[in-house]
């Protein structure tokens, strides 16, 4: 367990790099999915156009859809968009940071897709195989007498080698239309460039310092979600563990002998101790199940303002604590033997 939680730890240390690595991993997926996929058109009329281009549009956008629900920033997203204002403002430049940063991973696996698709051209030859004209190919007898319906049924046929029979005339055809969808391909790979080219080169003319705002604050609103949640656990760990310890305290009583009872405490007493400070220090001071809920609700309806202070006592102030300290330290308080207790309460 502790391999995988060192594991859990480095990626999300490492969340941006391991997101990267994920969209490429997609990237190749797409591929590969692909080349591994039987393209089987259905050489009917109606349906070649459907087929052709829903080949080329449905599995890009199942991949960009994927890559947003990979992407655990979403919800960090939405969070911080739907949350109340409250005590700390919402800069819209740092949700549009966010959006714009989980599109462009989730937009590399589609491109892979669409790139592929046409530069294989088989969608393509499927989708605009009925637009042919076969006077261009130099066979025009194979037409002739055909009404448009049949005509139109004729092309349909032309991405299938056991329905069509002219040998030439399919090969001719089906390099034309790929010649085609290669050059589409090649300019949609040149229109991405250029687009990702253009980004990176306009970013720098604008203000620098907005955009390391918007990119610092991005960075803090993930850093604080995930501190808070590691937080909650570490609370919750110490609150179940000194809940129920304290039960079976509670309903052991007399049933465990005093002799056996004392001699546990003496093997491990300072083991104990240490355990139960740190559960102790865990809990924050927060004790109970309507205060936790009461901390949870506000963290969601009002966060703490982003402004840190620190409290500098003044020289009396410090003499005051000193001598407390003092008096802590020789075990008296105010004049008084000091006394340590421990209370807790649960509501579980």
């Amino acid at each position: 367990m502790d391999k995988f939680r060192m594991m859990f730890q480095f990626l999300q240390s490492n969340q941006e790099s391991f997101m990267n690595g994920i969209c490429g991993i997609m990237a190749l997926a797409s591929a590969q999915m692909y080349s591994a996929f039987e393209f089987s058109c259905p050489c009917i009329p109606e349906y070649n156009y459907a087929y052709g281009i829903g080949l080329l549009i449905i599995p890009p956008l199942w991949f960009f859809m994927l890559g947003f629900v990979l992407n655990n920033n979403v919800s960090m997203l939405a969070e911080e968009w739907k949350r109340p204002t409250g005590k700390r403002q919402k800069d819209p430049a740092v949700l549009r940071y966010m959006f714009c940063s989980i599109t462009q991973r989730s937009f590399i696996a589609p491109a892979v897709w669409v790139s592929v698709t046409l530069m294989d051209g088989k969608s393509f030859l499927c989708a605009f195989s009925i637009n042919l004209d076969l006077d261009q190919f130099g066979n025009s007898s194979l037409a002739m007498g055909l009404s448009e319906m049949e005509k139109m049924k004729l092309l349909a046929k032309i991405p299938c080698n056991e329905l069509f029979d002219q040998h030439e005339i399919r090969v001719a055809a089906s390099r034309y239309i790929k010649c085609i969808s290669q050059a589409c391909g090649w300019m949609f790979l040149l229109m991405v460039t250029f687009v990702a080219f253009m980004v990176r080169a306009i970013r720098p003319c604008f203000t620098q310092a907005a955009f390391l705002k918007t990119k610092y604050w991005s960075h803090y609103i993930d850093i604080e979600r995930k501190t808070f949640e590691e937080t909650c656990k570490e609370h919750a760990k110490s609150f179940a563990k000194i809940c129920v310890q304290q039960y079976f305290e509670s309903v052991s009583g007399e049933m465990q002998s005093f002799h056996c009872h004392r001699c546990s405490r003496d093997d491990s007493d300072d083991d104990d101790e240490d355990k139960k400070r740190s559960d102790e220090d865990k809990l924050l001071g927060i004790r109970a199940q309507d205060d936790m809920n009461k901390v949870l609700w506000n963290w969601h309806t009002c966060k703490p303002p982003l402004a840190l202070r620190k409290e500098q006592p003044d020289g009396e102030d410090n003499d005051r604590l000193a001598a407390e300290a003092k008096g802590e330290s020789e075990g008296l308080v105010n004049g008084h033997a000091k006394k340590e207790w421990a209370v807790y309460y649960s509501k579980v």
